[in-house]
């Protein structure tokens, strides 16, 4: 029997890890049944994660340095409330809109500690 969408529709749909196997040669279920073996995490599933001495590395350098003249733009754009055009020239620069995104929230969690900063230092 096939279903309108081309697919036979005694299939289960079931993901991988449910699928439970038999002992038979073919079909989508074949194969020996075995227990799933519980593997240590390889190195190469931790790339990507930001270590504490890399962060605190990347905070010590943005306070010596401070912002490249287009991050000051995006805050003076989301000081007056212009998140539209903030995130329109975050893509500009940074070339895609996730990565705008991210740039857009950073500045502005930026912005916010400066002023939590100012705050304390007046009280």
């Amino acid at each position: 029997r096939r279903s309108a969408r081309g697919g036979f529709t005694d299939r289960t749909e079931t993901s991988s890890n449910t699928a439970r196997k038999m002992e038979i040669a073919v079909g989508l279920k074949k194969g020996h049944v075995v227990a799933k073996r519980v593997m240590a995490p390889r190195p190469a599933q931790r790339k990507g994660k930001l270590g504490a001495r890399v962060k605190n590395i990347r905070e010590l350098i943005r306070d010596v340095v401070g912002s490249a003249p287009y991050e000051k733009r995006l805050m003076e754009l989301l000081k007056v409330g212009r998140d539209k055009r903030a995130l329109k020239l975050a893509k500009r620069k940074l070339g895609t809109h996730g990565r705008g995104k991210r740039k857009r929230e950073e500045m502005g969690d930026l912005l916010k500690r400066m002023e939590k900063k100012a705050k304390d230092a007046r009280a």
